[in-house]
């Protein structure tokens, strides 16, 4: 009986164990799967960190591993925990996102450069296609119509050449590496020029990194952007600005399938180019490029921005401007040098917010269309890219070389002179077509400049090194009134600057408002006695 009850006493044990078990088994599954989850977050979450960490705009020492790391984590991740990521910048589109063949793009950063270069700056894109054809394609333009010059490239958004280097292993410079690269080369002569739209923010900060090495070349000069200077008002227009509106226009209505605007007019199809907007002072230009539609008649051709800046752009009054003027069709296309995100989510976009939904849900419309194609893919844009490089080359020149065939003795009297600078962020104001008046006495000669401005405060007749040493004699600025072809007028400062001898290059150095001396080496050349 004991023996019975023993057993029988085992199995309750048992089949109570049994049963425990498959309790254990169910919590533990459930339990397991819940870890499951939570790894597949934390993965997707440490990818997010590391994607955020090289979202930023300033190269430090850790960025090359960093942008290694962060590639190396996402590709171990599994499908499904790519779609978790989700950071302060990051998201599955980071890595993810299909934007062509990265191969196809020459980051253009290779040494041997030469004597003489010229480095094209853009902001940059990720959008690897873009990049290839916009910019290259500018770059290329460039290079064809400069056989002797070296052609290298830079970006001023490190954002995206982390961007460009983490996802594709392509390594592009930036400003400062562009710069450092040129002057460990040996180059002599640098000319810049800019993919920029104007004379905004972006290119505001590249001339001051450009100050940083104007000392490290014999000459530099910077280029003007794509729609030249910018003037005083909404309807100060130039011949830079028109040439864009006739090159994009027309490869619009081509790239839309009409012979001619007046054509789509009649089909009743308005053309939308939308720019990126801006609160620089530059913000004008926009306003400009409408007026310049205005002069050369285009009736149905719209100048937004994504930003709304100015507020004339902003895509709600576009639409209401459309709309008033009795269209049904719209096509967008990007005022920007390349298709990259503006173009293919601010613009054509699935979001509610891009320009493409606002347009449809206006239900004013009959069809929106979308042009996903940047303006440096257009060759009579990569043409006005390769006539302001070759304005700037001119100046280059005329600074480096003098004037050999004139004589450097003039008989007393009154002139009118060139005054050739070696920096384009430093010259006569554009009112008086790059002319000082040059008075010859017998005790020398001066020639009496006006700027641009008053942002230059004091000159110095040699290097910077010396301006700055106490007791420098400086040349103090006069109040000159210029006045533009418009009629309009502006107070600037002007100088008085001796001259040694004509085309002969000597130092000048100036002082701008933050304090600090920049070396400069100028000319005068050419005189014609008044």
């Amino acid at each position: 009986m004991k023996r019975r009850t023993l057993a029988l006493l085992l199995a309750c044990v048992l089949v109570a164990g049994g049963v425990a078990g498959c309790g254990d088994k169910k919590q533990d599954a459930k339990e397991t799967k819940e870890e499951s989850t939570q790894t597949d977050q934390e993965k997707a979450d440490e990818v997010a960190k590391l994607i955020d960490a090289i979202y930023v705009q300033e190269r430090t020492d850790e960025t090359d591993a960093q942008c290694e790391a962060a590639k190396k984590a996402w590709d171990a991740l599994t499908d499904a925990q790519k779609e978790l990521v989700e950071g302060e910048f990051a998201d599955p589109d980071y890595f993810g996102r299909d934007t062509g063949d990265a191969s196809k793009d020459d980051p253009l950063n290779a040494d041997e450069i030469g004597d003489n270069e010229i480095l094209v700056v853009s902001f940059g894109t990720s959008f690897n296609d873009s990049r290839a054809q916009d910019i290259g394609g500018i770059e290329k333009a460039i290079a064809e119509a400069n056989p002797d010059w070296a052609v290298r490239r830079a970006f001023t958004a490190q954002i995206i050449i982390n961007h460009v280097q983490a996802r594709d292993g392509e390594k592009i410079d930036n400003m400062d590496q562009a710069l450092e690269r040129a002057v460990a080369n040996g180059v002599k002569n640098l000319v810049i020029q800019p993919t920029h739209l104007m004379h905004g923010a972006e290119y505001d900060e590249l001339c001051d990194v450009v100050s940083k090495y104007e000392d490290k070349f014999e000459t530099v000069t910077v280029s003007e952007p794509l729609l030249g200077q910018v003037g005083k008002d909404g309807e100060d227009i130039n011949t830079d600005k028109e040439n864009v509106a006739k090159a994009i226009t027309a490869e619009a209505v081509a790239t839309a399938g009409f012979d001619s605007l007046d054509a789509a007019k009649e089909d009743g199809t308005a053309f939308v180019f939308m720019g990126h907007g801006t609160a620089h002072s530059a913000k004008v230009s926009y306003t400009q490029m409408a007026a310049q539609m205005k002069a050369l008649k285009y009736e149905n051709v719209f100048i937004g921005t994504v930003e709304g800046e100015p507020e004339e752009t902003a895509c709600e009054n576009i639409i209401e401007a459309v709309k008033s003027a009795g269209y049904k069709k719209v096509v967008l296309r990007p005022l920007m040098v390349v298709a990259g995100d503006h173009a293919n989510n601010d613009m054509a976009g699935d979001e509610e917010d891009s320009w493409k939904s606002m347009f449809e849900a206006s239900k004013a419309f009959d069809s929106v269309d979308c042009q996903i194609a940047g303006l440096g893919g257009i060759a009579d844009v990569q043409e006005i890219y390769v006539a302001h490089l070759k304005d700037a080359m001119k100046n280059l020149k005329a600074a480096g070389s003098g004037n050999s065939g004139l004589s450097s003795t003039l008989k007393e009297g009154t002139y009118s002179a060139k005054f050739n600078t070696d920096s384009s962020m430093f010259h006569v104001n554009e009112a008086c077509n790059g002319l000082g008046t040059l008075d010859v006495t017998k005790d020398g000669m001066t020639i009496h400049i006006s700027l641009v401005s008053k942002k230059i405060v004091k000159l110095f007749l040699g290097t910077a090194e010396d301006a700055a040493k106490d007791g420098a004699k400086v040349i103090e600025p006069t109040n000159d009134e210029v006045k533009y072809d418009d009629g309009t007028t502006e107070e600037v400062y002007g100088f008085d600057v001796p001259v040694a001898a004509i085309g002969e290059e000597f130092d000048l150095a100036i002082l701008g408002e933050k304090g600090t001396w920049y070396d400069h080496k100028v000319s005068v050349t050419d005189p014609e006695e008044k």
